[in-house]
């Protein structure tokens, strides 16, 4: 029963996918993984079942799927985070594995129907090493890539606090649960070898990471393109400012200098950082920069991510906010807000990180 049913959900999702607009390329690796997980476990269903015997020529073709699972893990989350290869020979060489294996499989699915079936009931006589090693492969990288997504999540992580002034709506805890999710299948392979169990814990995590899956909306877009023409570096200054600690992305001093006194003008002057949902491309976009100048500014000149510099100068807003008298006829959520924050969860969490105290324990101070 729990295999029809993530056979059914798998399909399910597959379907919605399919018929959902603008998809985007973390989409369509999700819909071949949902389709993946359907066939996989339809073909241990039938085999669980000896129903595969009266289809013998089915026998053999899940063996290697075994090595996709945790690739298209990897592919998802490198694909949502935005760190996808964009090279196809580098994201196929992932394939390799798999794709060998169908081929070393080759003699198997020569035999003849009867020599087929005698080889599944002698538990592969003939194919010993086969099994071996394609068990081994599958711990090896089942682990591996586990750990290589939880690497790129991390680098995520780090990533969204460098283009976001708010992050409250990028929820990336699905994604963890997702690679936690996997990495118990995996564990299950490790310490039970038992089919029955793995491919039961399968039929769960295709319904986890459909549910989290096909909500997940695209974090990461592509910049609009943006004039910089005053911040153009020609190679001969770029030689002048080697030495220079902004050379090496291409950022001369002065032009760094000159745009961070236009980006503490825009934020002590204009109070730009009051505008909702602000991103690192919508502060290049007005300061007429590349992003990357702008974040590289941000980090070398405060030490801050976006994200700190941003939300520090909404503090201090709110700090002078609350004391004055006339603004205590408002609630503190309306004074964040209109300082920028555009959460309560996360206005609370950053003002209680940055000094110590929940913004009603420092509104008390300022009153006693």
């Amino acid at each position: 029963m729990i295999y029809t049913a993530g056979i059914s959900i798998a399909l399910f999702i597959t379907t919605l996918l399919l018929n959902k607009k603008d998809k985007s390329k973390s989409d369509i690796i999700l819909l071949l993984w949902m389709i993946l997980i359907a066939v996989h476990l339809y073909l241990f269903k039938i085999h669980d079942t000896k129903e595969i015997y009266d289809m013998p020529y089915l026998l053999g073709i899940s063996l290697p799927l075994r090595l996709l699972q945790s690739v298209f893990l990897y592919y998802y989350v490198a694909a949502v985070t935005n760190q996808l290869s964009k090279k196809n020979h580098i994201v196929f060489l992932h394939l390799l594995p798999t794709i060998a294996s169908y081929i070393y499989m080759i003699s198997f699915f020569c035999l003849s129907s009867e020599q087929k079936i005698f080889v599944f009931e002698q538990n592969g006589k003939g194919f010993e090493i086969f099994n071996t090693i394609g068990s081994v492969m599958s711990i090896i990288l089942g682990g591996l890539y586990v750990v290589w997504s939880s690497i790129l999540l991390r680098k995520h992580k780090k990533n969204i606090r460098n283009q976001f002034s708010d992050i409250e709506g990028i929820n990336l805890h699905w994604l963890s649960f997702l690679i936690y999710s996997l990495s118990l299948i995996w564990i299950v392979v490790v310490f039970t070898n038992n089919g029955p169990y793995i491919f039961m814990t399968l039929s769960i995590f295709v319904i986890l990471v459909g549910f989290f899956g096909v909500q997940q909306k695209n974090i990461f877009s592509n910049p609009k393109p943006i004039s910089i023409k005053h911040t153009q570096v020609t190679r001969e200054s770029i030689k002048e400012e080697k030495k220079d600690k902004y050379a090496t992305s291409g950022l001369t001093k002065e032009v760094g200098e000159d745009l961070y006194k236009n980006l503490t003008h825009l934020f002590t002057k204009d109070e730009y950082y009051k505008k909702s949902n602000l991103s690192l491309n919508d502060l290049a976009s007005e300061l007429k920069v590349h992003p990357n100048y702008l974040s590289q500014i941000i980090n070398k000149k405060e030490n801050k991510s976006f994200y700190e510099f941003v939300n520090a100068f909404r503090i201090e807003e709110f700090k002078r906010l609350i004391k004055i008298p006339e603004n205590r006829k408002f609630t503190l959520l309306a004074l964040a807000y209109e300082c920028g924050f555009n959460s309560k969860a996360s206005f609370n969490r950053y003002f209680k990180k940055n000094t110590g105290q929940t913004p009603s324990e420092y509104f008390k101070s300022t009153i006693e």
